[in-house]
C-alpha cells in the first residue's frame, strides 16, 4: 500500500498517515504536495456547497426579469 497523507489542521502542517488523530486532520490525499493545498481544496469546495445551497434555497436562476 501506498503512502497516504494528511494536512493537520492542529499542527498546520503536512503529516504522514500514522501522526495525529483523524479528527484534527483533512485529508487523506496521494501525495504530500497534494496534502499541502489541503485548506485551499476545502475553501473551494465550500463556496461551491455555498453557491449551491443559495440554489437550493432560491431556486434556480432563469435569467427573465419579473
Amino acid at each position: 500500500m501506498s503512502a497516504r497523507w494528511w494536512y493537520c489542521l492542529k499542527h498546520e502542517r503536512v503529516e504522514p498517515d500514522a501522526a495525529c488523530p483523524n479528527s484534527d486532520r483533512l485529508g487523506p490525499f496521494d501525495t504530500e504536495k497534494d496534502a499541502a493545498g489541503a485548506l485551499e481544496v476545502a475553501r473551494k469546495r465550500n463556496e461551491a456547497w455555498e453557491r449551491s445551497d443559495k440554489e437550493w434555497e432560491q431556486g434556480p436562476a432563469t435569467g427573465q426579469s419579473e
